[in-house]
């Protein structure tokens, strides 16, 4: 997707470590014109898939998840990264953030993830995978379908597309970042 690469490139800081700093357009300020082309690009990738529900974890997916809801009126689940007081009846997992360096528990009411759905995850980032783990395990708790997973970004050489491919998910990712390294974005051409 050009737009978003070129985004990437023009706003896109990188720091030590390999982390991707995309905050003045998709995780702290949003372009809401660059969301609707994300959801309407990841729209497209799945037409010929039936889905029922989009899935994300608060807070970066949200955005990109609630867009291609309103865009294919469906409803949007987001796994919490904390139990609300008034969840009770709930499926839960543990992640690890690399952006944060820390686990956490994350959780979704079984009332809004069922055994009746086809969903679809959306989130901002597909790096080592570990979000999309704690997704897959939902799902099979559930009983749900998993039909695919969209990023807006993935970082190829954090190998989590192949941990997805091995797993047998089908991944869509519309800007891929093959390096970091002396804190160069490379963007895989696509």
């Amino acid at each position: 997707m050009k737009t978003l690469r070129d985004r990437i490139l023009k706003d896109g800081k990188c720091f030590e470590g390999g982390i991707l700093k995309v905050d003045k357009f998709i995780n702290h300020q949003m372009d809401p014109n660059l969301m609707k082309q994300i959801a309407v690009e990841l729209i497209r990738r799945y037409a010929s898939t039936e889905i029922n529900k989009i899935i994300t974890i608060e807070a970066s997916g949200i955005a990109p998840a609630v867009m291609m809801g309103f865009l294919l009126d469906l409803p949007v689940v987001f796994a919490k990264k904390k139990k609300p007081s008034t969840m009770n009846d709930m499926l839960t997992t543990k992640v690890f953030s690399f952006t944060k360096q820390r686990e956490y528990n994350i959780v979704i009411s079984k009332e809004y993830l069922t055994k009746d759905d086809k969903v679809l995850f959306v989130d901002d980032f597909l790096a080592y995978g570990n979000a999309a783990k704690g997704i897959i395990d939902l799902c099979q708790q559930a009983g749900a379908e998993l039909v695919g997973m969209g990023f807006i970004i993935e970082k190829a050489f954090q190998d989590g597309r192949k941990m997805l491919e091995a797993a047998g998910v089908r991944c869509e990712s519309l800007a891929i970042i093959e390096s970091l390294d002396n804190c160069e974005i490379k963007l895989k051409e696509q």
